[in-house]
């Protein structure tokens, strides 16, 4: 079973779910805002896909950061954020067990479906 963390607030969470229904692929869902995630989590997820690619600039919580937080960004930085602000993580997150897959494009969703047979 794939785990899908992301927002229940977010737009692309909510379609990639939508789709996972559709494709009858089984998965369960983490909010990871209402739910909370594990520095263990954040850590496999940043060690698979990159902390770079899985830190969201583009959110509005990146950009209320101090600036001297964002100026000596490193990947530990990078974690321990995305741990306190959950919503830094780019999703939505695909946790496949043996592969770790973020954001919901055409070579996410051909993992995803590769990963269910």
């Amino acid at each position: 079973m794939i785990t899908v963390y992301g927002l229940k607030t977010c737009d692309t969470c909510r379609k990639a779910l939508a789709w996972l229904k559709g494709e009858k692929i089984a998965h369960r869902f983490v909010d990871v805002r209402a739910d909370g995630i594990t520095k263990a989590d954040v850590t496999r997820f940043a060690k698979a896909v990159g902390w770079e690619k899985l830190l969201n600039k583009a959110s509005t919580t990146w950009r209320e950061l101090d600036e001297g937080v964002k100026a000596d960004l490193n990947e530990a930085l990078a974690i321990a954020l995305m741990v306190e602000h959950p919503t830094l993580i780019k999703r939505p997150v695909f946790d496949m067990g043996a592969k770790i897959v973020s954001g919901f494009r055409d070579a996410e969703k051909a993992a995803l479906k590769a990963a269910s047979k």
